[in-house]
Formats: structure tokens, C-alpha cells, sequence
């Protein structure tokens, strides 16, 4: 689901826009707002999944 041509905006993270960009390439319609909701939740759960990983390497 990655785009080439400007997946991050210069500080390494994706846009809501881009986001909403990117959703609806992949036939997906939602608003900004729910784009902004998912990359939240992404964000979150990413957090999360290296915390519990760096969790049990110690």
C-alpha cells in the first residue's frame, strides 16, 4: 500500500493526508477525519508493539 512519490512529509511520518491519499488508491473511501482516527490508531498500536518487544529482549 506504499506510494513512491511521497510517503513522508520530511520528518519521516505519514500525513493524515497522505494517508487518505493512500486508502483511497486501494479503492477505500473514508473521510480525513476517520484517515486521521486510523493513523492514530496506527500509530498507537506500533508504539505499543515495540514497547512489548524491546520489553522481552531484556
Amino acid at each position: 500500500m506504499r506510494s513512491d512519490d511521497d510517503d513522508d512529509n520530511g520528518k519521516g511520518k505519514l500525513s493524515p493526508e497522505q494517508v487518505l491519499k493512500m486508502l483511497k488508491e486501494e479503492g477505500m473511501d473514508v473521510t480525513l477525519e476517520q484517515a486521521k482516527l486510523i493513523l492514530e490508531f496506527l500509530r498507537k498500536l506500533a508504539g505499543i508493539t515495540v514497547s512489548n518487544y524491546l520489553k522481552t529482549k531484556q
